[in-house]
């Protein structure tokens, strides 16, 4: 007898379980998304931080590392000004994280530091325009003035960083001068802490 080989037949697959299968994993992501953004440091608001400030000064770590340990907000690290606070130097900087939007605006909008501070700061967009940090003594940033460092084009959830020295006492500021942006509000101000 002879036989012949069998062949498999793949049966289509529903458009319901690939539609299940897609929200698993949009819920899945969400959940991871949500669990990276608050951090576990304990306090109540979109990126952790005290309670009462979205952002809690914006900086996490607390020791110039770039990693989730300490959380994004400021909840677990000290400020400028407080006591056991470790400013940032040129071969260690501190790390702030800076979201840039949804829409046009900054957060944290208002940053501290320590007079001769070098900070990295790492700045991510959270919706779909693309922006640019720019940040420096405050009438140049105002002024989109040429030489002010800058860092451009960043996309939708892409990071970029710039690391700056505050060596002078101020003011100093921050801002996004893609078309428009500025003029609409998307600036913030540096505060220099002796």
């Amino acid at each position: 007898m002879i036989t012949e080989p069998r062949t498999q037949r793949s049966l289509p697959i529903p458009g319901w379980a690939i539609l299940l299968v897609a929200v698993a994993a949009l819920v899945v992501a969400t959940a991871a998304l949500t669990a990276t953004l608050v951090a576990g440091n304990g306090s109540f608001g979109m990126m952790g931080g005290r309670p009462g400030s979205m952002m809690g000064g914006g900086s996490y770590g607390g020791n110039g590392s770039a990693g989730m340990t300490g959380g994004l907000g400021t909840g677990s690290a000290a400020q400028p000004g407080v006591s056991g606070f470790v400013a940032g130097t040129v071969a260690s900087p501190r790390v702030i994280r800076v979201y840039a939007g949804p829409g046009y605006a900054f957060s944290p909008s208002s940053i501290s530091v320590a007079r001769g501070e070098t900070v990295t700061f790492v700045v991510t967009t959270m919706g779909p325009t693309a922006h640019e940090f720019m940040v420096g003594p405050a009438d140049a940033v105002a002024a989109d003035a040429p030489g002010t460092p800058e860092v451009a084009d960043i996309g939708m959830m892409q990071a970029k960083s710039l690391t700056y020295t505050f060596d002078g006492p101020g003011p100093y500021a921050f801002a996004c001068h893609a078309t428009g942006h500025y003029e609409a509000g998307m600036r913030g101000t540096i505060v220099v802490v002796s």
